[in-house]
């Protein structure tokens, strides 16, 4: 029972000193989420880029193979980001898709027949980048999402986080339970959190 009670102790320590930046990351940026806006302050000059080489077949693609040609182009013009989606007009001979990462927002527009690309680009602040983390990778585009290597590696820590919340909940459970003198204070304080959760959830479902 004791080196049950230390193990749970230490762990429930150093999981939460590992997590606890991914949890105040979390918790700010839903601020920014619920009560901020988002100045959209489009590049005026989109970069234009010459001579491009085209994916053989690129307007016939998609899903995970169109951004594979995505990718492609995006290494001709020197971005990097997590491709949101692609699209083909036909009657504009026209493949573009959207770019994203934290701090940058830009546009791919090329030209098939002209073989040149033209990127708009919006920087964002601070603010956005923190509440562009909290939603990626997300539940969209299941299919092409985390093509992005740091946008996979960010999907691993944060559900790291989530299962190490899970475990620190749990474990600080457990502690509280075996620490007898703190019991008391700690059923008054569980059942309130209890009540006030599920009367909540009482108070939206009617």
């Amino acid at each position: 029972m004791n080196r049950l009670y230390r193990w749970t102790r230490d762990l429930h320590l150093y999981f939460c000193l590992f997590i606890s930046p991914f949890v105040l990351l979390f918790a700010v940026s839903v601020l920014f989420l619920n009560h901020g806006k988002v100045a959209v302050g489009l590049s005026d000059n989109p970069d234009v880029l010459r001579g491009v080489r085209i994916p053989p077949g690129l307007e016939r693609t998609q899903g995970r193979e169109a951004v594979e040609g995505a990718r492609e182009i995006l290494s001709q013009v020197e971005l990097t980001g997590e491709v949101g989606f692609t699209r083909y007009i036909a009657r504009e001979r026209r493949f573009s898709f959207p770019v994203s990462k934290p701090g940058l927002q830009a546009t791919v527009n090329v030209d098939l027949d002209a073989r040149t690309a033209s990127i708009i680009k919006r920087k964002t602040g601070l603010w956005e980048t923190l509440a562009y983390l909290h939603k990626s990778p997300g539940p969209h585009n299941a299919a092409i999402r985390g093509n992005w290597v740091w946008t996979r590696v960010w999907r691993w820590l944060a559900d790291a986080t989530i299962y190490l919340t899970m475990f620190i909940s749990v474990s600080g459970i457990y502690l509280w339970y075996a620490l007898k003198a703190e019991r008391r204070v700690g059923m008054v304080l569980l059942t309130g959190g209890a009540a006030t959760f599920f009367g909540l959830i009482y108070a939206v479902i009617r």
